[in-house]
């Protein structure tokens, strides 16, 4: 076999001792005590002791047994040191020993690959060809995971050549590392070569397939591997599940559907395998199934770790559900699962999601290491709650700690701009981002300006600006344009705008409802009928109004009209009551709301039973005085629940806060964060 070159070895320190946690309780001894025969020290040796039981047995086998002329013994005090994490102490041994087999070899190069020190690994494996000691069937498997945790394909191909020299390569466990291998270092042809010529194959080869998939963001492809072994008769396991995690994403809704059955068919579910299934549902706008599932988690008693945390929080900030959120930052706390950043970040994102921005802060306050998505999610929270001062301020102080904003930063504090009508502010920022950051602007920066010009009526030089990108506009750009018109009733710029639109999406309801609006505002009931009957012909359904609400950890659902809920004739009669108290303060149903060509009476009933106002009469209702009102809604709040929204929260004395597709509105007092611009 060739040689193989390594990188220079980096010699490791010895780790944080750590205990080994058995359920049979662990020998006890003094240096003291009478000597042992060689079997009482295999039998404690084998139970795995932990280190400070291991380290007096150690000493009284150097004294009664001389370990350097026992193999047995040397190895099986390798194999405890390295279970304790101590790799160091391990190599000590192996060093100690004078007369070396492949066994001894095998357990240095494992002992190294289970403490992830793949350099040294190799470096040994090296050595051992090199003094004339031929790997076998027990050394390639771990040499080769150690080439997967390197990405070392180099040395992994050199592997594969020497196996197949010598006749090993079809061995089961030589062939499932090398499967992986390859996988691992992104050669999935290959791996799939290595899978198809095994005589034999387990789960573990197709997991290992699976799990190459997923390492290259082949998720689909990852679940067409797991159908496939089924067909072979292998039955998915929590290995297989655990494979999944890297790459889970959007898919379509046969795939989410077939991840479920697998994970209701595990007999035992690892918490890896209740991690998957939350990701799954999160990465496919299937909030509320990833928060019930966590729910269900907790009745079972499975306990949670901190990537299971991470996972759902997105979920709770999608519902709002804040009190979930809430409770599951008490756990991270209880547990002491910080500092982790990626579950700080995921609890800033969770409390700005809810409207939160106090509980945000406190946690971006506390981060004891702070990287560029933390100040990016702060800074977006103050967008998006209209605290577009607070944002800037964010993102120059992130600037003067030496941090340089990426791409993402600028469109969350350009978005922020654009939120509180800081036109000059939001140019400034697009300027340094190009100028001195040198940043190629994206589609998502060409939006965000279309939408801080347009925002602050300047719709004929968004319209230019559009005309003079230097790639083509997307539906997110012409999206933000006609979203201007309709605010400042520009029918003509509106009209090319959807007409852009309806080429780029021609199935997307929400364009033909938002020229519905600019034509209803201007009176012009025949082409609003017009584009009812366009949309009939095509089979397209305005997206229905879904307003949630959170009450004792429970979401509820109220749709435009709906009359599902048990408490809907409490709801209704605490409506009426109401809105006679807002026409008091002078309320006048916002009509140009409603998109029919009907009488002005029938509008205003049909307003009056919109989602979001039957979701903050039941949150009146089902909560004690004072305590602020959450709402999540799928849609923009309309004119009229603006208005409405803030006069209730004038009447019953309570913050609102409801989050729509767009922004967070602040009601308190009669008043909104937003200054009414959204």
């Amino acid at each position: 076999m060739k040689s193989i070159t390594l990188l220079s070895r980096h010699f490791s320190t010895a780790r944080q001792l750590q205990n080994v946690v058995l359920p049979t309780p662990k020998p006890k001894f003094t240096q003291k005590s009478t000597a042992l025969t060689e079997e009482q020290c295999v039998e404690i040796l084998d139970q795995y002791p932990d280190i400070k039981t291991l380290k007096k047995l150690h000493s009284k086998i150097i004294v009664d047994h001389h370990p350097q002329s026992n193999p047995s013994l040397g190895t099986k005090l390798m194999r405890a040191y390295a279970a304790c994490g101590e790799p160091s102490l391990t190599r000590h041994i192996f060093d100690e020993i004078p007369e070396k087999n492949v066994i001894f070899f095998n357990v240095m190069i494992r002992s190294y690959v289970n403490n992830h020190l793949y350099y040294d690994a190799l470096l040994v494996f090296k050595t051992m060809a090199s003094r004339g000691f031929e790997p076998d069937n027990y050394t390639y498997p771990c040499a080769l995971k150690a080439c997967s945790g390197l990405d070392n394909l180099n040395v992994g191909l050199q592997i594969h050549g020497a196996v197949v020299k010598v006749g090993l390569d079809l061995n089961l466990f030589i062939g499932n590392g090398l499967v992986s291998m390859y996988g691992k270092c992104g050669c999935l042809m290959e791996a799939r070569r290595v899978l198809d010529e095994m005589p034999s194959r387990d789960v573990v080869s197709w997991n290992s397939m699976v799990a190459g998939h997923a390492q290259n963001a082949r998720f689909d492809d990852a679940l067409e591997v797991c159908k496939e072994m089924e067909a072979l008769s292998f039955k998915p396991d929590a290995g297989t599940m655990a494979s999944l995690l890297p790459a889970v994403t959007n898919t379509t809704s046969n795939n989410v559907s077939y991840v479920k059955e697998i994970f209701m068919k595990l007999v035992k579910k690892s918490v890896v395998s209740w991690n998957v299934m939350i990701a799954v549902y999160v990465n496919n706008s299937m909030a509320d199934k990833a928060v019930n599932l966590y729910l269900e988690m907790e009745k079972y008693k499975i306990e949670p770790d901190a990537v299971t945390i991470a996972s759902v929080l997105p979920a709770c900030g999608d519902l709002s559900a804040l009190s979930l959120g809430r409770h599951m930052h008490e756990y991270v706390e209880r547990k002491k699962l910080r500092p982790n950043l990626l579950l700080e970040n995921a609890l800033v994102d969770m409390y700005a999601k809810c409207g939160s921005l106090r509980e945000a802060r406190e946690v971006f306050d506390r981060m004891t290491f702070r990287d560029v998505v933390s100040w990016t999610s702060m800074i977006s929270a103050y967008g998006l709650n209209g605290q577009g001062r607070d944002a800037v301020a964010l993102f120059a102080k992130m600037r003067d700690l030496g941090l340089s904003p990426d791409s993402i930063a600028f469109v969350s504090v350009i978005s922020a701009c654009s939120h509180a009508g800081l036109l000059e502010e939001g140019r400034s920022y697009y300027k340094l981002m190009t100028e001195e950051y040198r940043i190629i602007p994206r589609i998502e920066h060409f939006a965000c300006m279309v939408d801080l010009l347009g925002r602050s009526g300047q719709v004929d030089e968004a319209y230019s600006f559009i005309k003079q990108m230097p790639v083509e506009p997307t539906e997110r750009v012409w999206g933000a344009l006609l979203s201007a018109c309709r605010v400042h009733s520009n029918m003509n710029i509106g009209l090319l705008a959807a007409d852009h639109l309806f080429q780029l999406t021609p199935e997307q309801s929400g364009y033909y409802v938002l020229l519905s609006n600019i034509y209803a505002k201007a009176g012009r009931w025949q082409d609003v009928a017009t584009i009812r009957s366009i949309m009939k012909n095509r089979g397209i359904k305005k997206m229905p109004g879904i307003s949630n609400v959170e009450l004792n950890n429970r979401i509820h659902t109220f749709l435009a009209g709906d009359q599902s809920h048990p408490h809907s004739e409490e709801i209704y009669e605490e409506l009426d009551v109401l809105v006679g108290k807002m026409k008091e303060l002078g309320y006048v149903p916002e009509t140009d709301s409603a998109l029919h060509d009907v009488e002005e009476e029938d509008k205003e009933c049909h307003l009056a039973v919109h989602s979001e106002k039957l979701a903050i009469v039941f949150a009146i209702l089902n909560t004690e005085p004072g305590t602020p009102i959450r709402i999540t809604k799928n849609l923009r709040v309309c004119g009229d629940c603006h208005v409405a929204a803030k006069l209730i929260s004038k009447i019953v004395e309570r913050e609102i806060i409801v989050r729509d597709t767009n922004r967070f509105h602040h009601f308190k007092n009669g008043v909104c964060s937003c200054g009414d611009y959204w």
